[in-house]
């Protein structure tokens, strides 16, 4: 139905212009398609979508002989702008981390917060921590990431506290032959679902005024990192990013903060107040 309404679109396009057929649309014209949607406010992945649905429309009208070319060739759609992750400042991360309630619960879910903003992990990696994936005398643990990779990675003394703490309540609520490290309720390992849940819910006990997500917590983490160090090798490392591109989004959050920062102290940058 989306490629069927790109064409449609397209089709207007054409009568708009005057051509009688596929073949009077030329390489100008496919130039001026994208540009018009931009005029019109779609965004770059919309248009980016719509020129795919040309180009395979005119591959199939070369097939069957309803056109010479394909006009579409290597025509791009405007870039979009980045959306930069969203991220907490150190003073909210101190107000979400400092206490829990001490339930078994509570407890169980300080450490996994704990373990996220230490560690940098992605939500699938805690889920699949067990009970003997920290080497409690290095402080450090081995994920599997993405595409089956390992990597190394530190754990912060704060977190190995926690953890320490939750492994000593952990049989409270853990089945006996369960080898995961955080567990539900019901004592086997726990969904990524259930820490959305829990995330969330530690949110609005704790006043944060918007939603807590996992990858918020792993954005800090590359952020603050990242501020301290400006090392954006060790940060793809962390992380565990194959290509560092993905990584240099955290420059791009880092010279917003300094921005900020610039904006507020430089007298010639300054708002002038009414």
């Amino acid at each position: 139905r989306s490629y069927h309404r790109d064409l449609v679109r397209l089709e207007k396009f054409a009568m708009d212009r005057g051509l009688g057929s596929w073949c009077d649309l030329s390489s100008k014209h496919a130039r001026a398609f994208p540009a018009r949607l931009h005029r019109e406010g779609l965004s770059g992945k919309s248009i980016q979508r719509m020129l795919s649905s040309c180009r395979s429309f005119f591959e199939y009208l070369q097939k069957i002989s309803e056109a010479r070319v394909n006009p579409f060739t290597g025509i791009a759609a405007p870039k979009s702008p980045r959306r930069l992750p969203e991220t907490l400042s150190v003073d909210e991360l101190s107000h979400l981390l400092d206490h829990h309630d001490g339930t078994v619960l509570g407890v169980r879910d300080h450490a996994m917060l704990e373990m996220f903003y230490s560690s940098g992990l992605r939500l699938s990696e805690l889920v699949s921590l067990d009970i003997d994936s920290i080497d409690f005398d290095q402080n450090q643990l081995i994920v599997t990431g993405k595409g089956d990779k390992q990597r190394m990675v530190p754990v912060g003394r704060k977190a190995a506290q926690s953890v320490t703490e939750w492994l000593s309540r952990r049989s409270e609520i853990a089945s006996t032959e369960e080898q995961a490290l955080f567990v539900n309720a019901k004592g086997a390992r726990i969904s990524p679902r259930g820490i959305q849940y829990r995330m969330d819910r530690w949110a609005r006990e704790k006043g944060l005024g918007r939603r807590l997500h996992p990858h918020m917590l792993r954005h800090s983490f590359a952020t603050h990192v990242l501020e301290s160090s400006s090392n954006l090798r060790a940060v793809q490392e962390l992380l565990g990013h194959s290509d560092i591109s993905t990584t240099q989004i955290y420059t791009h959050l880092d010279f917003q903060h300094l921005a900020k920062v610039y904006d507020k102290a430089h007298p010639r940058a300054r708002k002038v107040r009414k």
